[in-house]
């Protein structure tokens, strides 16, 4: 434990400049570092006689599936009578930001750093029945300490990539130590449970993914609605979104929305950037790009400035730049063609392609989304999707789907039917949670 600890804070240590480069150069910061590094978290008291469960998730995906599963939980805790007290906490500003939202505050906390002394007072403070952990959350000195505390630690969503797996069979015997503390995972894929159970879980359950729930596929829902109404899009436009992307990924899709509004004059680019603080050197290049003699009669527009109160823009074709956070998921209610980013440089495992999906829009993305492989599969099997592989692939995908309604309607149609049928997985994650409780008191 103290070798640990001291490797953590060499870590640490060699990550102050970065630290504060983030804060100092107005980037996304690292939140919540004092209460991290201490584990002096604000939370709630747990009410009397209530199991408290503490879910624990890193990034806005994974808080946003959380978020739906405690509502699930909820829901059945209620009908069973069972009393639970349900905590959220998270590792990012991002992902706190969200957890914030439409739950109370004080049962939202930052989660803490993997220093033995910060987990064990966070332990103290919290005081959980229960630790869910999502995905891959893994770390030695949190699983050792619940151990310690009696506390049962189970993994939901459980996904275990191919890269990961290799890297855990690296260090077995540690990943062993640390799996055999995990009371249960639920995992998405039979794949993914072979690869737990090759590392030393000792029991694993294949449930499925929790990311087909949850998601609001109503292009008429009142936030899309608002959304259209203020940006200015008629029934009639062909609208692509390009969503969280990365460079290079929005300049290839500005390219193929230069070359195709040539041939659609009513067509319309929505960029949303992964991370927001990039906005503003993006919108450097989209202004020099703009200047060029094949784009000079483009307008941009940034999200910020599009408000209740300002008129929408006007022109039949023109580039919004989003430069807000939270409000991807509605925009993909706008799209006609979808890409989804993060998938086209090999650096990153790509994004959520469910959200487009369940709006029923005709998508695409890059190669590389280790950490969606189950969804792909399933999106790529149902012909519910497209793989593109630069921006050629990605200019003629949408030529195709502007030029072939048919196709890119199919394409939609498969996509929405791939959400619905493997939805409910929630439902059974959160009835294995709650059937987990009672074997905890008895």
């Amino acid at each position: 434990m103290i070798a640990l600890n001291l490797l953590y804070l060499l870590v640490g240590i060699a990550a102050l400049p970065w630290v504060l480069y983030r804060k100092l150069s107005n980037k996304r910061p690292v939140a919540a570092i004092r209460e991290r590094i201490t584990g002096r978290i604000c939370v709630a008291d747990c009410p009397q006689d209530h199991d408290r469960i503490w879910l624990h998730g890193v990034s806005v995906g994974e808080v946003q599936l959380l978020r739906t599963l405690i509502t699930e939980l909820e829901k059945q805790a209620h009908i069973k009578k069972q009393l639970i007290d349900c905590v959220l906490s998270s590792s990012t500003t991002t992902g706190l930001e969200v957890a914030t939202r439409g739950h109370q505050k004080d049962h939202v906390f930052p989660c803490p750093l993997d220093f033995s002394w910060a987990i064990r007072e966070a332990l103290d403070r919290v005081r959980p029945d229960l630790l869910i952990l999502s995905e891959l959350e893994l770390w030695p000195n949190l699983l050792r300490i619940a151990d310690d505390y009696k506390i049962p630690v189970l993994v939901v969503n459980g996904r275990m990539s191919q890269r990961s797996y290799q890297g855990y069979r690296k260090v077995q015997r540690f990943a062993a130590s640390m799996l055999r503390r995990v009371s249960l995972v639920l995992s998405r894929s039979s794949e993914d449970s072979e690869r737990f159970s090759n590392l030393g879980a000792p029991a694993v359950e294949t449930i499925g993914s929790l990311k087909f729930d949850g998601i609001d596929g109503d292009r008429h829902g009142d936030e899309v609605q608002h959304l259209k109404k203020i940006i200015g899009i008629d029934d009639d436009d062909f609208i692509f979104i390009a969503g969280s992307t990365q460079q290079p990924e929005e300049m290839l899709a500005v390219e193929t929305f230069l070359q195709q509004q040539k041939i659609h004059p009513r067509l319309k680019l929505i960029l949303v950037p992964r991370h927001v603080e990039r906005s503003q050197r993006l919108a450097d290049s989209l202004a020099k790009r703009l200047r060029q003699t094949d784009a000079r009669n483009i307008p941009m527009y940034y999200r910020s400035a599009l408000n209740n109160q300002s008129s929408p823009p006007s022109d039949e074709s023109f580039i919004l730049l989003v430069d807000v956070t939270g409000e991807l998921a509605a925009l993909w209610g706008l799209a006609t063609v979808a890409f989804v980013g993060g998938s086209l440089d090999g650096v990153r495992g790509g994004q959520n392609m469910l959200e487009p999906a369940a709006y029923g829009a005709a998508i695409c993305f890059g190669p590389f989304t280790r950490n969606f492989h189950a969804e792909v599969t399933a999106l790529l099997e149902a012909d519910a999707a497209v793989v593109i592989h630069s921006g050629e692939e990605l200019t003629e995908f949408v030529a195709q789907c502007l030029t072939d309604l048919a196709f890119s309607r199919t394409l939609g149609a498969n996509a929405r039917n791939v959400i619905d049928t493997n939805q409910g997985r929630t439902m059974l994650t959160a009835k294995r949670i709650l059937e987990f409780l009672p074997a905890i008191s008895s």
